[in-house]
C-alpha cells in the first residue's frame, strides 16, 4: 500500500503525515508513506486544498486534517 501525502509542507501536512504513520502501524499494515510538496505535482494530481492523501494512486481526502481513526477507516 502506498500512502502519499500532498502539501506544501505546513503543519497539518506534517500532522496528517505522521497519522498515516500511525494508522499503519495500528492496523499491523505493511504501507510506504511519503509526502509530495512539488506545487506541480500537487495541482497534477487535480488537488485544489491541502493537506491531501492518497491511497494507492487515488486521492481519498483533501483540505481536511484526518485523524488517525479516519485514516483507519479510510485504508482498512
Amino acid at each position: 500500500m502506498k500512502i502519499a501525502i500532498y502539501g506544501t509542507g505546513c503543519t497539518k501536512c506534517k500532522t496528517l503525515y505522521d497519522n498515516a504513520q500511525k494508522a499503519l502501524g495500528e492496523l499491523g499494515m505493511a504501507g510506504q508513506v511519503c509526502q509530495v510538496e512539488d506545487i506541480n505535482a500537487i495541482t497534477t494530481a487535480g488537488i485544489m486544498f491541502t493537506p491531501a492523501i492518497a491511497v494507492d494512486g487515488q486521492v481519498k481526502s483533501a483540505g481536511k486534517l484526518l485523524s488517525v481513526a479516519e485514516i483507519k477507516q479510510l485504508i482498512s
